[in-house]
């Protein structure tokens, strides 16, 4: 049994004059963070050593106090203005890292001031500021109150933290971390490996197709009402700020919607099957392209990632194959790879009598990829040679075209002239 740690959020509902003492923290904690960055700036363009973690709270939190354009900083919890510190710290290691290479991934942008204009605002309050859970069922946060919260379920353990959050909808949230055991299924005897898409969300190896929802296709005609009736606002005006709220409370409604649809499919697909495969999507780059809405209301990335973390959760095999791995042009039978295909291509033959649907075979190969590259000895189990068909071999005496040999074996020169790697299986060749 591992540990692991899990985050539940719940709704919460805090009176007028609790919204207006956590308007005050979401404040301070700006501030905080705010002098922290250009405190640490101005040191890095004096020449100055970096300043620590202690140097930076008895600086901005415990001498600032004292002065009167910071007095206000008492009027809230300290916990709150620390751990505003500890998310600049986290800021600053993260892009550090991301510059030696240490983080995997894109890079990560140096931290920016934060705004009173933002969308999300939060504080985060840990054992030392003593909050609470009671009885009745309210949250109890210093300085602020009890809190209504709207539990959905109960928490497993005592939580470490809470994280109080508002969205751009004005919605108050509370997000608890708690550490608890993982929770192992009964052992399954599938495995499936998914190919995901725009016309079929998700296709299994074994056939089955989820069809794609759409959620911001199917909200487009409200969401673009309410942009219009925005864009007629006056700046500055308090109707435009109600339309503001409007607008993110559509978008808001539809990433709910899509989030609590992807866990459900994911929890059912890891329920089911001992291991699951998935290929490694450049979200990113096919956000650029004319796809580029149908990628992100699909919202691959958040359910792939949903997928990985509930494997690692009940004692399921997870992995990504690589994205170059030519799964849709690749014969799930003998293992031959195509000329590259269209998108209106959904179905194809292949020379050695396979009558292939696209998305089906695709998700076989990354099932079968998947399978290889987590094998005994971790090795990428390869397709062996495939015997050519009598015009492409080049045996017969009468061939138009010359051949030549790599390691023994002829090969094709010309338009179907097959790559060989070292070992003289054939390549992947990106899609």
């Amino acid at each position: 049994m591992l540990l692991v740690q899990l985050r539940y959020q719940f709704r919460v509902y805090p009176t007028s004059g609790q919204q207006i003492e956590l308007a005050r923290a979401f404040g301070c904690a700006r501030v905080v963070f705010n002098d922290g960055l250009r405190a640490r700036q101005q040191a890095r363009q004096a020449g100055e050593k970096y300043l620590s973690d202690a140097e930076l709270s008895r600086r901005l939190i415990t001498e600032a106090k004292l002065t009167p354009e910071r007095a206000w900083f008492g009027e809230v919890s300290a916990v709150v203005l620390q751990q505003a510190l500890a998310d600049l710290n986290a800021a600053y290691r993260n892009f550090f890292d991301s510059l030696s290479g240490k983080r995997q991934g894109r890079k990560v942008a140096p931290p920016r001031y934060r705004s009173r204009k933002d969308n999300r605002q939060a504080i985060r309050f840990t054992k030392n500021s003593r909050f609470k859970v009671l009885d009745n069922g309210r949250l109890r946060l210093p300085k602020i109150g009890d809190v209504e919260v709207r539990w959905s379920r109960s928490l497993p353990s005592d939580p470490s933290s809470v994280t109080v959050i508002r969205d751009a909808a004005g919605r108050y949230f509370a997000s608890f971390v708690v550490r608890t055991t993982d929770e192992p299924l009964p052992s399954s005897a599938s495995e499936v490996g998914i190919d995901l898409g725009l016309t079929h969300f998700a296709v299994l190896s074994d056939g089955t197709k989820v069809a794609a929802p759409r959620f911001l296709r199917r909200a487009a005609r409200k969401l673009k009402r309410l942009q219009q009736a925005l864009s007629r606002k006056q700046q500055g005006s308090n109707r435009r700020k109600k339309a503001v709220v409007k607008v993110a409370r559509a978008h808001a409604r539809v990433a709910d919607t899509r989030r609590d649809w992807q866990h459900k499919l994911s929890t059912a697909i890891i329920r089911d099957n001992q291991a699951v495969y998935v290929e490694d999507l450049c979200v990113v780059g096919l956000g650029r392209t004319r796809l580029a809405k149908s990628v992100h209301d699909a919202g691959w990335a958040s359910f792939t990632g949903m997928l990985e973390y509930k494997a690692q959760r009940y004692g399921r095999a997870f992995g990504r194959v690589d994205r170059f791995f030519p799964s849709t042009r690749m014969c799930s039978d003998c293992g031959r790879i195509n000329e590259k295909m269209a998108l209106n291509d959904r179905e194809w033959d292949c020379p050695c009598g396979s009558h292939h649907d696209r998305d089906v075979n695709a998700a076989k190969n990354v099932k079968a990829a998947g399978q290889a590259d987590f094998n005994d000895r971790g090795a990428h189990v390869r397709p062996g040679l495939v015997p050519a068909a009598r015009g492409e071999a080049v045996t017969h005496p009468d061939a138009a075209r010359s051949t030549r040999s790599v390691e023994g074996i002829p090969v094709l020169q010309g338009e179907e002239d097959v790559k060989l790697g070292p070992s003289g299986s054939p390549s992947d060749p990106s899609e």
